[in-house]
């Protein structure tokens, strides 16, 4: 059975499908594999991706682009508040909620976030639809791990109303070692994983480790004062400038104008990632005259020198936050549009010489596979049942952790599923208590990020025969694909065994 993972992100959207076993990125009726996430709105149709981007020119109060910024947010978040100083499109307060201002037609339209997200689901939906020759509805989406419950809730709605089936939503790091098979061999020891995602709009880095198959945040770091867009801009600048020393025409506080050279700038800086230059042109940019320019690789590398260095900032002092040096790590996944260029995975590499990069899967692609592997997880022959498929959780943002008493008696909470784990999984835990204890408890725990952990279940073993030696109990916890937790514990000498299962939360 087919299922498909999508990646909406700030400016692009992507997605891949899982069919006979392998996970695979399609292209769009434009031949891309990634869909610019931009909405243009016409009298009569609404248009999405390439088209959209590049109608913006004409149509910029009417076109919404970086929508996914104000997904689930109230009108007074400051999120919103940057968003509209930013965005050409008019944005108004209805019910505390923004909603898009669209003039397109004969009365003003006021459109909804989840509205506007649905439609570039739609596009993915169809994109996808058209590469298998057949409907598909069972879908992982991914979210940014610094979405709230409110962003990932709107999210799945915008999802659902475009016809999607959404099995589950998944971390985009954790999609991206999902990709790299990272953590799916189980085996002991532990390893430590940098993902660094530099997207359209923001920069994300994040240190996980994996242990044994499973997959534990120790430190994460958004920056949104810099993306892809940052390096576009100034470019598109440079352009400008050289469009004035050309013409004698300044065209920097001309708003159309410089649409139009961010679009030239943003394919420049795409070909600059393979090829050593690349042409600009842009058809009648300020009174008639048609501008060309040719850009070098090297000419962009100094003109974003600053750009690149703030860039990689952020990996070193959340290395530090997380208590690790370069040195400490074992692989890094590069994620988002931007981490193709060039200069950046060089540097990354100087800075760490003895480490893995992996980027062999296309950086703006590689969270869909992610994704679209864990959709075939999900769909899979012991996948869910008939009977369980209006179960839907959200595991990859719970921790399911066991609480025990030390020797002193104080709480100990251990984690034996952290969130973003790959399932089914199963864990191993040694329960001890001193010989003389007749008996033993062991409760099990959920938590949400950032919230404080909430009681699934308490077992207690009786009638332990009391001795010299400690009583160790073999605790075994099982997570299956939709949720339910099964645990058993067993006493290693006289075999005195309790076992429980938890619903999954619905």
């Amino acid at each position: 059975m087919a299922a498909i993972g999508v990646h909406f992100g700030y400016t692009c959207a992507c997605v891949a499908i899982f069919k006979d076993g392998r996970a695979d990125v399609v292209a769009n009726d434009a031949g891309d594999r990634v869909t610019p996430a931009v909405v243009g709105y016409r009298d009569t149709e609404q248009i999405v991706g390439i088209a959209a981007k590049q109608g913006r020119v004409r149509n910029a109060a009417n076109t919404v682009v970086k929508v996914k910024q104000v997904l689930g947010r109230s009108f007074d978040d400051p999120e919103t508040q940057i968003h509209r100083k930013e965005t050409k499109c008019q944005v108004v307060n209805k019910a505390e909620k923004p909603y898009y201002e669209i003039t397109a037609g004969d009365h003003p339209q006021y459109v909804a976030p989840e509205d506007v997200a649905k439609l570039v689901f739609h596009k993915m939906k169809e994109t996808a639809q058209s590469a298998l020759g057949s409907d598909v509805t069972e879908a992982v989406i991914t979210v940014p791990f610094e979405f709230a419950h409110a962003q990932k809730h709107a999210l799945r709605e915008a999802a659902e109303a475009a016809g999607f089936h959404v099995l589950r939503l998944i971390h985009e790091p954790a999609a991206a070692l999902l990709a790299y098979n990272i953590g799916q061999e189980c085996h002991s020891g532990k390893s430590h994983v940098l993902v660094y995602k530099l997207g359209g709009t923001s920069l994300s880095v994040t240190v996980l480790q994996v242990n044994g198959g499973m997959f534990r945040v120790l430190s994460t770091h958004t920056d949104h004062s810099i993306g892809g867009e940052s390096f576009t801009q100034a470019l598109a600048q440079h352009l400008a400038a050289e469009f004035k020393r050309t013409f004698k025409h300044d065209v920097s506080s001309n708003a159309r104008a410089m649409l139009k050279l961010m679009n030239g700038a943003d394919m420049a800086k795409h070909s600059l990632s393979t090829l050593g230059s690349a042409n600009c042109f842009v058809d009648s940019l300020h009174d008639g005259i048609d501008f060309e320019c040719n850009v070098s690789r090297a000419r962009f590398e100094l003109l974003c020198s600053s750009l690149f260095n703030k860039s990689i900032q952020p990996i070193r002092a959340l290395l530090e936050k997380a208590g690790l040096s370069a040195s400490s790590i074992n692989k890094v996944v590069l994620c988002g549009g931007s981490a193709r260029i060039p200069r950046l995975q060089q540097m990354i590499r100087e800075m760490f010489p003895d480490v893995e990069l992996l980027s062999s899967a296309p950086p703006d692609e590689v969270i869909a596979v992610g994704a679209a592997l864990e959709a075939g997880l999900l769909v899979g022959r012991d996948g869910l049942g008939p009977e369980e498929e209006s179960v839907t959780v959200d595991v990859s943002a719970t921790d399911i952790l066991v609480k025990e008493l030390d020797e002193t008696g104080a709480e100990v909470f251990t984690v034996l599923l952290p969130s973003g784990t790959p399932l089914p999984a199963r864990r191993h835990h040694i329960l001890s208590g001193g010989g003389q204890l007749s008996s033993l408890c062991l409760e099990i725990y959920q938590r949400i990020v950032r919230e404080e952990p909430e009681k699934l279940a308490k077992i207690i073993l009786r009638d332990l025969q009391p001795g010299e030696e400690n009583h160790d109990i073999d605790t075994v916890v099982t997570m299956k694909r939709d949720g339910s937790v099964h645990v058993s514990c067993v006493e290693q000498i006289t075999g005195r065994s309790e076992v429980v299962t938890i619903a999954a939360s619905s």
